[in-house]
């Protein structure tokens, strides 16, 4: 399932926040917002011990013949510390993670897309920009600083946002092209609403075209990471070439082995050179992704 898609001007916590609560954010544009609080009333679990203590103070009223106004004032010094109690541990309402994230999602009103922002084929194009996006930013080359990982961080999100927003675009105007070509149309119509299919055609076929850029952006980085792990697996091959080596010359195979061990040191080599191959094929897919842009 797609994730919410936030504006990147959008303060990092306050976009956590709304990435992490979809299904929610669903329920607020549906018109649901959380009720506000009421401190006033004491929950059940105070009830309980009140009238515990109630029942003691009259048991003791009865027994030394106090007064009722004793009872009184000893009922209500005891709700007062339980109430204290109890608000000073319990969140007060306004921090409540929905009234929290229905105030943000007011205040931020238009920097965030929800899933019903996006028609199914909006959706599966969205699907596929996360995907590529979340394997570029978690591959080991990435992290390593084999690519160029602060400037991923940057403008990938960006991507995806930029993408998400036009999709969303998309959306709306197919939704309205198909409630205005519903009933059947005239000759005159159609030839009308012909240009405006073609627009559309190829307004998709671009966000398309942006969205096959970062699949192949993360193809390039796929290639590195499989080159550094094959690098890795070599490397520590060599790590134990003198056991075999020393192996070798006790059992006087040397005749044999020689040639294959020293194929190691080869494999090594071209996977060094496919490893650089593969980060630079990267960094130029990266800047085809950074180029310009219309607008």
């Amino acid at each position: 399932m797609q994730r919410v898609v936030v504006d990147p001007e959008v303060p990092a916590d306050v976009a956590e926040l709304l990435r992490r609560n979809g299904p929610l954010l669903s329920r607020f544009r549906a018109g649901w917002s959380p009720e506000p609080g009421d401190v006033s009333r004491l929950p059940a679990a105070l009830v309980a011990p009140l009238a515990v203590t109630a029942a003691l103070a009259a048991a003791v009223t009865a027994l030394t013949g106090a007064s009722v106004g004793f009872l009184l004032v000893l009922l209500a010094v005891y709700a007062t510390v339980l109430t204290c109690v109890y608000i000073g541990r319990k969140p007060a309402p306004y921090d409540a993670v929905e009234r929290v994230l229905y105030r943000h999602s007011q205040r931020y009103r238009g920097g965030y897309l929800i899933l019903e922002d996006f028609d199914y084929g909006a959706r599966d194009l969205l699907g596929r920009v996360q995907r590529a996006i979340d394997y570029i930013l978690g591959s080991r080359v990435n992290t390593m600083g084999m690519l160029d990982s602060v400037r991923n961080s940057v403008m990938l999100p960006a991507e995806e946002w930029e993408i998400a927003r036009l999709l969303t675009k998309l959306s709306a105007l197919r939704a309205k092209h198909g409630s205005l070509a519903r009933g059947g149309r005239t000759p005159e119509v159609a030839a009308a609403m012909a240009p405006l299919e073609r627009a559309l055609a190829a307004s998709e076929a671009a966000v398309v075209a942006r969205v096959e850029t970062l699949e192949r952006y993360a193809r390039h980085v796929s290639n590195a990471e499989r080159a550094l792990r094959s690098q890795g697996q070599i490397d520590a091959l060599l790590a134990h070439l003198p056991e075999y080596e020393q192996l070798v010359a006790e059992t006087g195979a040397a005749r044999f082995s020689a040639p294959e061990i020293g194929h190691l040191s080869e494999d090594a080599a071209q996977l060094q050179r496919a490893l650089r191959d593969s980060v630079r094929s990267a960094h130029e897919a990266f800047r085809y992704l950074d180029g310009p842009r219309p607008g």
